[in-house]
């Protein structure tokens, strides 16, 4: 049997212009504290690493301070379209959703496009009508949304920048931010895996699709190597197909997991103009939080011991 693990993140990007109180600094990491106390349970109780993601990610939707679910940023259009994906180290299998606005927790969509469908992606009136049939809470489209984000739109709108962070001074400047959250697990039983969820990006054009539903870009498990998942500038992500980089460096490379994701994010990245970073365990337990930003989200427990979680290097 293994000593279960979960990796969590929410989000990498530049510290705050204005530097966050201990007050905020605390609320911050309690989220994430709390997020990983809820989804560990699961894994202590010999769940399954995939129902331990499942779960870790839907507490981060469910959190208005991160970029997933409610809290998630505005498009140029002051809409929502929210995207998520999962994998099942184990057998492969795996499910996404892209541009999904009326669904509570896109996350647990992606696990049902996984469970109940043939197919891997859904997007749109497509997949909200999926989700629908299969039993999932459908809210209306101002549910996600919080007076922080709407303030974000309109000062990108004004000054074409996404300079602006939330009203209490967020750790990461949340107008520079690469809004994601996700989780990698290793079970009791050996089995990795991956799920990843994200507003996207504040003003973007509606209809864009980022990493974050592209299985091998933003997320991705293999029993055989690692689970992964990323974030950052979504673009780069894909060209680069960064999630599956790491396992296949691993694979096909004999590469460590932190040889394997460092070089994916201090150079394969940089190199295309990516920003962000990734969170990863392999299939012995060891983990990897790499980031080339000022800071990312994050935190760690493995069943029997102390949780940590980290903001900044």
């Amino acid at each position: 049997m293994m000593t279960p693990v979960l990796v969590i993140h929410g989000g990498a990007g530049a510290i705050s212009r204005v530097s966050a109180s201990p007050q905020v600094l605390q609320e911050y990491e309690t989220a994430l504290l709390a997020v990983l106390e809820g989804a560990s349970r699961v894994l202590a109780e010999q769940g399954s690493a995939l129902d331990a993601v499942t779960e870790a990610v839907r507490l981060l939707e469910e959190c208005p301070l991160f970029n997933a679910g409610r809290g998630a940023v505005f498009t140029s259009d002051a809409r929502h379209e929210l995207d998520a994906a999962i994998m099942d180290g184990r057998t492969l299998a795996c499910g996404a959703v892209a541009n999904v606005s009326t669904l509570r927790n896109p996350i647990l969509a992606a696990r049902a496009v996984m469970e109940h469908s043939p197919h891997v992606l859904f997007a749109g009136a497509g997949a909200e009508a999926f989700g629908a049939q299969h039993g999932l809470e459908i809210v209306p489209p101002d549910f996600f949304s919080t007076t922080a984000r709407r303030e974000q739109l309109e000062r990108v709108r004004r000054t074409g920048e996404a300079t602006i962070a939330l009203d209490h001074d967020a750790p990461l400047d949340e107008g520079k931010k690469m809004g994601t959250v996700g989780a990698v697990a290793l079970d009791a039983y050996g089995n990795l895996a991956a799920a990843t969820s994200t507003g996207g990006m504040t003003n973007k054009r509606p209809g864009r699709v980022g990493d974050t539903a592209i299985i091998g870009a933003g997320c991705y498990a293999n029993n055989q190597t690692c689970a992964v998942s990323a974030t950052g500038t979504g673009e780069a992500f894909m060209r680069l197909v960064a999630a599956y980089d790491v396992s296949a460096r691993m694979q096909y490379g004999g590469a460590s997991l932190d040889d394997a994701a460092r070089h994916v994010v201090a150079h394969s990245l940089p190199a295309v103009g990516g920003a962000g970073g990734l969170i990863a365990v392999d299939a012995q337990g060891n983990l990897a939080m790499r980031f080339n930003t000022q800071g990312m989200y994050r935190g760690y427990v493995r069943v029997g011991q102390d949780a940590v979680v980290k903001i900044y290097r």
